[in-house]
């Protein structure tokens, strides 16, 4: 018997693993058919996650990292992948959900970081496939600050931080008018030529709600709180917190630079009361935060490990789940289609400029040309140009939609090229346009640049309002002026001013159809 016994007991254990190994590469291929579905938000991820001008959310990407990894470490989200995947419907029902609108975003917005956050969304609910439905909830504050990771900031402020900008100087203009100060206008507000106090993209207040919502869901998970309705009572108590610090910034910096005159002390002061502002709001939402039940502590039922879930739990795990599933992901995956490209299928409009500026054609990189074909431009033009004692070479994008149009700065950052300042200039009162300073990443200024939206109606240096404006009824054909001198040239000068002003006349004289 004794010789017996050992192989007997060495077969036994065979058996027991065999199931495990199956488990296991079923899973591997499902999770394989998984990432080929989203496959092409690899790309965009990457961009993001190693491009410098993302450094930011690779900064916010490492600092979720490290955080999920110490919680992994004390014995949190740990999935079983050699066990098969159990039904769980909430899981189930975010990853089919998810994915479906994935397919739906890709074919008609083409809009990547809402593909990238669906991606995140829907594979966190195919991972409650292999999770206790209380570790799924658990986690879910950590799936949410890895998606948060995605440059959201950037967007909130291209789509919403024009009207809370607008809502900001109105603010301030109402009460400083309430308070005998009627000089100070919206438009003096918005447009401050070298204030610091100009209210532009970072100063609407739209970026602190991305950080200081990032701080809440980390401040949840780290907590052990709830994702309830208290806990989004105290989402929208933050943002108020925070508008109500950048409201009382904005009007600090016009009080103490426009109305008394003191541009030092307003510059000195910018940054301190963002970041005072932004500390005593977080300060009062954990405090709020810390009144909301706490989640079961060790989120585990009664006999089940604190650090491992058993495989052979009572968990609903039916044969025709995993085939199903791999089934259902196949089709998805066949049934994908991308937005077609339109873009530059219409002939270049014919330009007449004005004497005295001579200009010579510069064709479009491939990789340029690719872009503006998948965005959907009419048109994309490139010269280098004299005029007078200025040279530069600039670029006219032709559009009614306002996908085909960007912020020139993160072209410029591309080229290797660093933002020493961008701010707003006046040419007249009806056409500002945007300065940017271009040095080369060592203090040192190395040109300029210039940039402005126009319709045939309208002016302007903001994206935002560009963006905006594609809400009307009918939409209106833009053109992005984009200029890029040899030289940091004054921008009072009369000759910039006279190019500028000449410049704009052939761009409206185009869009009106007229000659110039």
């Amino acid at each position: 018997m004794s010789a017996i016994n050992p192989p007997a007991q060495s077969k036994t254990a065979l058996l027991k693993r065999l199931p495990r190994s199956t488990g296991l590469a079923t899973n591997l291929a499902l999770i394989g058919l998984w990432l080929w579905l989203y496959r092409p938000v690899f790309d965009y991820l990457a961009i993001i996650f190693s491009r410098e001008d993302f450094r930011t959310n690779q900064l916010v990407l490492l600092g979720v990292i490290g955080l999920i990894a110490v919680q992994i470490h004390k014995g949190g989200l740990r999935p079983r992948f050699d066990a098969a995947p159990h039904l769980f419907r909430p899981g189930l029902v975010l990853a089919l959900g998810g994915s479906v609108l994935y397919l739906l975003v890709e074919r008609f917005l083409d809009i990547n970081t809402l593909s990238a956050s669906l991606f995140g969304l829907a594979s966190y609910g195919l991972l409650g496939l292999w999770l206790t439905p209380q570790r799924w909830r658990q986690g879910l504050p950590a799936v949410l600050l890895l998606i948060g990771a995605l440059p959201f900031g950037e967007h909130m402020q291209t789509f919403i931080g024009y009207p809370m900008r607008i809502l900001t100087a109105t603010i301030v203009r109402d009460g400083l008018a309430a308070v005998g100060t009627t000089s100070i206008g919206v438009d003096t507000i918005l447009i401050l030529e070298n204030g610091v106090s100009q209210v532009d993209l970072p100063c609407s207040g739209v970026k602190s709600l991305w950080t200081g919502l990032l701080f809440l869901i980390a401040a949840t998970w780290l907590e052990r709180r709830r994702l309830n309705w208290r806990w989004l009572a105290i989402a929208f108590v933050l943002a108020g917190l925070l508008l109500a610090a950048n409201l009382a910034r904005v009007g600090i910096l016009v009080l103490v630079g426009q109305v008394a005159g003191w541009r030092l002390a307003a510059e000195m002061l910018h940054v301190p009361l963002g970041v005072l502002g932004f500390i005593a709001a977080c300060a009062a939402a954990l405090s709020l935060l810390r009144l909301v039940v706490p989640s079961n502590g060790a989120g585990l039922e009664k006999n089940e490990s604190a650090n491992t879930v058993a495989p052979n739990r009572s968990l609903d795990r039916p044969r025709w789940l995993a085939p199903g599933l791999a089934a259902v992901i196949l089709i998805m995956a066949l049934l994908y289609v991308p937005r077609p490209h339109t873009g530059l299928t219409q002939s270049p409009p014919t330009w007449n400029f004005p004497a005295g500026l001579v200009t010579e054609s510069m064709p479009l990189k491939a990789d340029e040309l690719a872009w503006f074909t998948r965005e959907g431009a009419e048109s994309a033009e490139r010269w280098r140009f004299t005029w007078g004692n200025l040279s530069g070479s600039m670029m006219f994008i032709t559009s009614h939609i306002w996908r085909a149009h960007h912020r020139p700065e993160r072209c410029l950052e591309v080229y290797g090229l660093s933002i020493d300042d961008s701010r707003t200039h006046l040419v007249n009162p009806n056409f500002p346009l945007r300065l940017v300073l271009l040095g080369n990443g060592r203090g040192y200024p190395v040109t300029s640049a210039a940039y402005w939206f126009q319709s045939a109606g309208l002016t302007t240096d903001d994206y935002g309002a560009r963006v905006w404006a594609d809400l009307a009824p009918r939409r209106d054909r833009w053109i992005l002026v984009s200029i890029v001198f040899d030289e940091a040239y004054d921008p009072h000068a009369t000759d910039m001013q006279a190019f500028f002003t000449a410049l704009h006349r052939s761009v409206r004289a185009n869009l009106k159809g007229d000659s110039p």
